[in-house]
């Protein structure tokens, strides 16, 4: 039995949670792409989501449990307080909590603190001999995914006696088969239907379920073992109606007499649970620890997303059709079949060999492989993960900004993200309660996500490889949903502006943090395919403005320039420059574009306080606004919708509006290296229009008739836009009073770029105040969908911070923007991570894992 090692937990953390600030509190365990499960910030476990999408609400009858020299009024789940807000609005509420462990006597005490990947958990009771503490973790080990992307979680239990006697207990952990057995349903042993069991494994127990050939997608396997101490091991629950089972597994608990049996083996229902006990011995004021090991095996999914391509079928153009010249693909016909896949629907597969496979598979057949990996690995794994921890919160960043970082990596743990079997990296935009939101790496969503390119830029390359590959035609026209699984779509849907000028971008900065420049050429003929379908689609005349209809990452299209999409064309004109340069090519017209573009922004765009849009409308090539309704929540230009539209022009438009995200696209070439792109005079007077007209102290006040979850009341948020000129659009862009935590990282990791420390503080103080666990969790920002990926542009602010970063293409750390030139900062590469400390204005390099070669004149 190991021993607590409190010196992890002596340095820099996240926390403390207590009280009400645990009600939400649940810390996401599992692998990249591989299944969650959390820990709440009592003990017990959620969100367990083993088949690939999420189970925001499976709360499953599973408790661990201590019981005291057999007295049953010690015995004890070891967990603290039930939330209140649990005990009538948890499934089964209404039936007064029907197979929950709320009944049963706990802790009374919880403290929560957190050090990405570790969460931990200290329990304590007045009245009671013992204090406890749990640790659940599971491996994260950059820049290397593979370790990282397994289906496997660590519960770390330790108790302490806190007297003068010697006590002899019992560690007990008991689960019903939550594969089959649904939260708040009865546990009634022949009451659930299918092929599902438990089984005795090598000091624990197996809880399955065999979907066989009708439905391949129930298939899966979960798997709770201890590594060491005396393991005894019940995998047959007592069979009976009522509360039968779960009294009677209280009781075993409770007696503090281990059970030791074999599986069932009559013609009866299956073992409705599970059960393994370890004894424990603990003289005056010592400590053991229970290492708790999870793992599972789900091989199969039903996923299947996004329409295959078909050439000219239900479309105008074929992926090699000349037309597109001239419009966008789909722009007449073959719309509803689209929108079908592309938003709402999967496409009903015809085998499992159809739909998406994780990558855990491609290494390991079973559940049984997982766990003799798993317990062979822990130990090295655990070290690999905490050196992590430990570096990457060594930063000095404000305690906001730390938090803001470290909570939001939860996302890579999360089902919003997955991996297929090839190793492939293929993300959601977030997770509804029990699915994926808005499939395929959506490209104008993923562009603010900065974490993985610089934690696992293999994944991250990946992602630029399916964009410039199966998802990109003859054209140049990109899918900016991927199909999943991985594979040639159909292109009958408008490209989106932001999302594919970024990919340009993320080109750039990939190649500069992977230092391969083999890579870079062969993808350079896609990125320049890429590049001249967006001119020929939105800037024709190749005037650098972009003067077509263009769609955006507001699900809608803005029609004549603004700054958002001009701010991304200028940078990607940079970069695309930058990498012909490199790679002796031609970059054509680019230099003489990239001017255009600058200046329309400072001559048409800017107002002498912030950017605005320039709404054009009429005699356009894609015909007039009322013929492009193209995402299925809009509506037809009925004849109220046409008067506003002879009015002011096309709905959802923002004209002269202060919006947040008005220079993004300078955010997004200083985070890939490329330096600023807009004149930085202008990109100050946005900044502080945006923190001046944008930021809301108290939201009680203001209206917002969209999607008010996000922030209301009493909180503070910055606004997606406001019109301090007026003009107000009678219908402004759809989402347009809402607050999104990926804008508010990226308006602040920006002025921290340009120097304005403080308000950066002040925004990302705003964000992390509403997700302080007693309304929302901690570590799930969420926007449309739970673990939103926007939020990853949170990891801005540590480049930012720092001012430093690695390019592997020189070998060489590069000092960026007004950094305080102090303090401590994490710094990741595709190679290792590390600190770089400033001293005497000089930034100093202390390799934590890995290496980070650098050139001999950059030591």
């Amino acid at each position: 039995m190991d021993t607590d090692r409190r010196d992890e937990w002596s340095g820099r953390t996240l926390g403390p949670w207590s009280g009400s600030q645990l009600d939400h509190w649940a810390f996401p365990m599992g692998g990249i792409g591989a299944g969650m499960i959390c820990l709440e910030g009592q003990g017990s476990l959620s969100h367990v989501s083993l088949r690939h999408h999420m189970e925001r609400f499976h709360e499953p009858f599973a408790f661990a449990c201590l019981s005291i020299d057999r007295r049953p009024e010690l015995t004890r789940v070891v967990e603290g307080a039930v939330p209140g807000h649990k005990i009538f609005a948890s499934q089964g509420g209404g039936l007064g909590c029907v197979a929950r462990t709320f009944g049963l006597p706990r802790f009374e005490k919880s403290i929560a603190r957190s050090r990405f990947p570790f969460g931990r958990l200290d329990l304590s009771s007045d009245d009671y001999p013992i204090s406890a503490s749990v640790v659940g973790w599971s491996p994260f080990t950059p820049p290397n995914p593979d370790p990282s992307s397994m289906p496997v979680a660590g519960l770390e239990y330790t108790f302490c006696n806190d007297t003068d006697e010697l006590l002899n207990g019992v560690f007990s952990f008991h689960a019903a088969n939550f594969l089959v057995q649904q939260p708040g349903q009865q546990i009634i042993a022949d009451s659930v239907p299918g092929h599902h069991g438990v089984s005795r494994c090598d000091r624990g127990f197996t809880l399955w379920e065999d979907g066989g050939g009708t439905a391949p997608a129930r298939t899966s396997a979960f798997r709770a073992t201890v590594l060491d101490g005396d393991v005894h091991v019940n995998p047959r629950w007592f069979r009976g109606g009522w509360y039968d089972t779960q009294s009677m597994v209280w009781h075993s608990a409770r007696d503090s007499a281990p059970i030791d049996r074999p599986d069932y083996d009559d013609d009866g229902p299956a073992s409705p649970g599970g059960s393994l006990f370890v004894p424990l011995e603990l003289l005056p004021g010592e400590e053991k620890k229970v290492r708790l090991l999870f793992c599972w095996h789900t091989p199969f999914s039903d996923l299947r997303y996004g329409a295959d391509e078909v050439g000219a079928a239900g479309s105008c153009c074929s992926p090699t059709s000349e037309c597109c010249a001239e419009h966008e693909p789909g722009e007449r016909g073959g719309i509803s079949q689209h929108i079908d896949s592309e938003y709402k629907k999967p496409i009903t597969p015809a085998s499992p060999t159809d739909c998406y496979r994780p990558w855990y598979t491609s290494q390991f057949e079973n559940v049984a492989a997982v766990e003799e990996y798993w317990r062979q690995a822990y130990t090295s794994l655990r070290e690999q993960s905490n050196c992590f921890a430990d570096a990457f919160h060594d930063s000095t960043l404000p305690p906001v900004m730390l938090e803001a970082l470290s909570a939001n990596l939860s996302i890579l743990k999360s089902p919003t993200v997955m991996r297929q079997d090839d190793g492939r990296f293929w993300g959601w935009e977030g997770c509804r309660d029990t699915a994926g939101c808005c499939f395929g790496n959506c490209t104008h969503v993923w562009n603010y996500a900065q974490a993985l390119a610089h934690l696992f830029p293999e994944l991250e390359r990946s992602m630029r490889e399916s964009e410039f590959g199966e998802c990109q035609n003859a054209l140049g026209h990109q899918i900016y949903r991927h199909p999943l699984p991985l594979r040639p779509g159909l292109h009958d849907f408008l490209a989106v502006a932001d999302g594919q000028l970024g990919g340009v971008i993320k080109v750039y900065r990939d190649w500069r943090i992977s230092g391969d420049s083999d890579w870079l050429r062969s993808l350079w003929p896609s990125v320049k395919a890429s590049l001249e379908y967006c001119i020929a689609a939105w800037d024709c005349d190749r005037s650098g403005n972009l003067s077509e209809p263009h769609h955006v990452t507001y699900d809608i299209e803005f029609w004549g320039p603004e700054s958002l999409t001009s701010g991304f064309y200028a940078a990607a004109l940079r970069a695309a420059i930058a990498m012909a340069e490199a790679l002796g090519e031609s970059s054509m017209d680019y230099p003489r574009i990239l001017d255009a573009v600058l200046g329309t922004l400072s001559e048409r765009l800017f107002n002498g306080e912030y950017y605005e849009q320039i709404i054009e409308w009429r005699d356009k090539r894609r015909g007039p606004p009322q013929d492009l309704v193209r995402h299925p929540k809009s509506s037809p230009y009925w004849p109220e919708a046409l008067e506003i539209m002879e009015r002011e022009g096309p709905k959802y438009q923002y004209g002269p509006g202060c919006l947040a995200d008005g220079v993004i696209g300078d955010w997004m070439a200083r985070c890939a290296g490329l330096g600023a792109v807009m004149e930085e005079s202008e990109v100050r007077g946005h900044l502080a229009s945006v923190w001046r007209y944008n930021f809301r102290n108290d939201l009680y006040a203001q209206e917002n008739p969209q999607r008010p979850g996000y922030a209301l009341g009493h909180e503070a948020g910055l606004l997606l836009c406001t019109w301090p000129r007026g003009g107000e659009p009678t219908l402004p862009f759809i989402y347009s009073n809402e607050v999104w935590t990926g804008i508010e990282y990226q308006v602040a990791a920006h002025t921290v770029m340009l120097g304005d420390f403080e308000t950066a503080e002040k925004i990302v103080a705003a964000v992390r105040s509403r997700y302080n666990g007693a309304l929302r969790n901690p570590f799930n920002e969420y926007e449309c969908g739970h673990f939103y990926a926007r939020a990853l542009s949170s990891w801005a602010l540590l480049q930012a911070m720092s001012g430093v970063r690695y390019d592997a293409v020189d070998r060489a750390l590069v000092v960026d923007g007004p950094s305080r030139r102090d303090g401590r900062y994490f710094l990741s590469t595709g190679y290792g991570f590390g600190i770089v400390e400033w001293k005497d204005g000089i930034p100093l390099l202390d390799v934590r894992s890995g290496r980070i070669p650098l050139a001999d004149n950059n030591t």
